[in-house]
């Protein structure tokens, strides 16, 4: 350690430490810039935007109103002061910020690039003078055509190493990049007695290999991915004897523990032991670092943001962080090297109680920038994108199958029945998990789906999926789909054979842990009391609700294996369902349910969410008045449905139904 170096600093003292001396007084800088007294000691400051999402405005286009958890104008404003602090600074972005909310789809389904428009992304990072980008994921969703049209516009160069096209070569730098694998650039940085060194900085990208899968109508035969470590062990020495003093890794890729693995899509980590990579930064996996987030995994250092001792960070989601690192440099010899470093991520917001406060104004000439497409975009959200030939509410959706949650599962199950296909479980049949969200309850006697018979507009997508949630699929037994239900089948108290009158629906119990799974026929006896308790644990090992559980018409084989597609909330453990969880995970879906939502509607025009009654309630003798509450407009509704009538008025607003369930 250098003996200029002093001990690690304060928030307080971070941010308030004064003038650099040769720079200027009265700027408020880094203290990493005051450390750099000596000749040959410079501070570098990374500054990273990821996961943006083309959400530069503060807004919520699928509840068409106001955001102050989200929007690059806003981050942008914090990137005046985070380039004040620092003299020496270069502004990044790590990828994902062409498609992942409606400006991106109204910008590549509607107005489209033609080569003389600029995608109103790019004019907002244009404007805010990145040095340089990579790719996510994301990027690749509408093809390579408008990937190309998009970059195009971008006056910042893109790189990205382990993305090959047409077929790999015999070794990583062999391959034909689809973009520049890597850049030197060489900056005249200023240390702290004003004297000017020319420093060479080496950039290299790298983007998650399963791209191929999730975008292979786009890709196949146009290009192919590489490992990103296998890739980065190659191209850094390249990078370092071409003339690279200092090497970055921008990785559009996550942070998970455990053992490295061939093609991993969470490759941060496993990158950091690459010998001559400096700093990284990460993304993908929208969570934050420096943060509590990778608290418990090994290798991570989640305080001072580093992973296996290489300086790191990752800036959240949607704009809701800026990330930067800091770098001091010494020159050793001829070489310049990292004596010390600081990681830090800085919030847009913060939560007070379950308030939003917004922490800085979002700037205008960024939001000016985009204007057009946002307007634009405004008017596409507004606007019908496809048809519903039946009424989809959720007014009935705790007591009868419902299209709300019948339309949410017609296209998970499209979407992964094209994710499985080439893989090893193609084969396999698919079942969709989903449960309705807008169920009144504490929401209120409003709180309901309720989009009638004829166009739909993306901001009802909002209506149909509250939650931005990411799509997974499980591989799980027959056993366990019915463990999986008997769960479910807590929303119900249990009811007393030959009493006529009693409450159905256990309010305790939410909506959201209601999965009804498609694909499968079922019935649900309410006789019974519950086999899991509220937390999930078993409860009544003898008692059994779901009953006459079929596939294909016949009784469910227990050993027989199902993919059933579900969200990453259900998938990871949310609910704590039975048999289900991490470990059975085997496709891990990049894209929002609420997004395969929308790209469903699109690509069927005229959707037919009716309910396709794959479940009921099992008769219970004498039960003549199962009662529960919904909203009052559901009374339109209620004369359809056999067996459920209008009681009258409930409490709160409500309106009281009831359900006949003797034989």
């Amino acid at each position: 350690m250098s003996k200029f170096l002093l001990a690690p600093l304060s928030r307080r003292r971070f941010l308030t430490t004064t003038a650099l001396a040769g720079v200027g007084a009265g700027l408020i800088i880094s203290p990493f810039g005051n450390m750099a007294f000596a000749e040959d000691m410079v501070h570098l400051r990374l500054i990273e935007t990821t996961d943006v999402h083309v959400n530069i405005f503060p807004y919520d286009y699928y509840r068409d109103r106001e955001d102050n958890t989200v929007g690059l104008a806003r981050t942008a404003a914090l990137l005046n002061g985070a380039r004040a602090e620092a003299p020496n600074s270069l502004l990044l972005d790590n990828g994902d910020f062409l498609q992942g909310n409606p400006m991106g789809d109204f910008m590549a389904y509607e107005r489209g690039l033609d080569g003389t428009n600029v995608h109103p992304v790019m004019k907002a990072m244009n404007l805010l003078g990145y040095d340089a980008a990579t790719l996510g994921n994301h990027e690749f969703n509408y093809g390579l055509d408008f990937l190309n049209k998009a970059l195009a516009g971008a006056n910042f160069p893109f790189v990205l190493a382990n993305l090959a096209n047409g077929s790999l070569a015999g070794s990583p730098t062999a391959d034909k990049t689809f973009l520049k694998p890597y850049m030197i650039i060489e900056r005249t940085l200023k240390d702290g007695t004003g004297k000017e060194h020319k420093v060479k900085i080496g950039l290299i990208g790298f983007v998650p290999p399963q791209i191929m899968n999730w975008d292979n109508k786009w890709l196949a035969g146009n290009v192919m991915t590489r490992d990103i470590v296998e890739t980065a062990k190659a191209y850094v020495p390249q990078m370092r004897e071409a003339g690279a003093e200092i090497v970055i890794a921008l990785c559009h890729s996550g942070i998970n523990g455990g053992q490295p693995t061939e093609g991993a899509e969470d490759s941060a980590l496993y990158l950091a032991t690459v010998p001559g990579i400096d700093a990284i930064l990460t993304g993908h996996q929208h969570k934050v670092l420096p943060g509590p987030d990778y608290a418990a995994v090994d290798g991570v250092d989640a305080e001072k943001g580093t992973l296996h001792g290489v300086p790191a960070v990752m800036a959240g989601f949607w704009g809701s962080h800026l990330g930067i690192i800091d770098l001091m440099l010494q020159k050793d010899g001829a070489k310049w090297k990292v004596v010390d470093h600081k990681s830090e991520a800085r919030p847009i917001y913060k939560r007070d109680g379950k308030n939003i406060v917004p922490l800085i104004d979002p700037r205008m000439d960024v939001e000016d920038a985009a204007r057009e497409g946002h307007e634009g975009t405004l008017a596409y959200v507004r606007r019908p994108v496809g048809e519903t030939s039946a009424p989809i509410n959720s007014f009935f959706s705790l007591v009868y199958d419902d299209p709300s949650v019948q339309i949410v599962s017609q296209a998970q199950t499209w979407y992964i029945s094209e994710l499985i296909k080439g893989t090893a479980n193609a084969a396999l049949p698919v079942l969709s998990a989903a449960a309705p969200f807008k169920a009144g309850g504490r929401g209120g006697p409003d709180y309901y789906t309720d989009v009638p018979k004829g166009p739909v507009a993306i901001k009802n997508v909002a209506d149909l999926y509250l939650y931005p949630n990411t799509v997974r699929a499980v591989l799980v037994d027959g056993a366990t789909v019915k463990e999986w239900l008997e769960r479910s089948a807590g929303m119900f108290n249990q009811l007393t054979p030959g009493k006529a009158e009693q409450e159905l629906v256990n309010n305790d119990f939410p909506s959201y842990n209601f999965d009804v799974i498609d694909g499968v026929t079922y019935k649900i006896d309410l006789s019974q009391p519950n086999r899991y308790d509220k937390d999930g644990k078993l409860a009544a090992p003898d008692a059994h609700r779901i009953v006459d559980l079929q596939f294909q018409g016949k009784p469910i084989d227990p050993a027989q294996k199902f993919i059933v597609a579900t969200n990453n909330y259900r998938a990871g453990g949310g609910g704590n369902f039975p048999g289900v969880g991490p470990d059975k995970i085997v496709i891990e879906a990049p894209d929002a349910n609420r997004d395969v939502l929308i790209r469903y509607i699109h690509d069927k025009g005229t959707i037919n969410p009716s309910a396709d009654n794959n479940w009921s309630f099992a008769p219970v003798a004498g039960v003549t008045k199962a009662l529960f509450d919904s909203s009052p407009n559901a009374q339109a509704y209620a004369a359809s449905l056999k067996n459920v009538t209008y009681v009258g008025p409930g409490e709160n607003g409500f309106a009281r139904y009831a359900l006949t369930l003797s034989a």
